[in-house]
């Protein structure tokens, strides 16, 4: 039996918290926000439920955002490019002025499907 006092909360209470810190010039700049919008900063209980309306009801922009197929192929790339460009550190560390031959069409050959998966990623990020 409730005898008056606070209503309970239920799935509303909020158990989560997030810790933010600022810089110097980041806080003057929270700050001034909050003046812009007539509220104290040192007022207990201002901030916190500021930011998180703030955040909260801002919309996001989802197409700007790479899909996880395509970071996971962009890394392997990466990785693919480390690995050509320790290869050539080796051959010049070697003193090969004239490296063989195959060697250098597969590295034309590696560089070519290089730019043709990117060109891939390009095409899918503008669809």
């Amino acid at each position: 039996m409730n005898k008056g006092g606070r209503k309970r909360l239920g799935d509303k209470k909020r158990m989560h918290a997030i810790t933010l810190r600022f810089n110097g010039t980041e806080l003057e700049k929270v700050k001034t926000i909050l003046q812009s919008y007539n509220l104290d900063f040192k007022k207990r209980g201002t901030v916190g439920p500021f930011l998180r309306k703030l955040i909260l009801d801002r919309e996001t922009i989802m197409e700007k955002r790479i899909p996880d197929g395509l970071s996971t192929l962009s890394y392997q790339i990466n990785k693919i490019g480390t690995n050509i460009n320790q290869l050539v550190k080796v051959a010049n560390y070697k003193n090969m002025r004239s490296p063989n031959a195959d060697l250098g069409r597969e590295l034309d050959r590696a560089n070519e499907l290089m730019l043709e998966l990117i060109e891939t990623i390009n095409t899918k990020n503008q669809e």
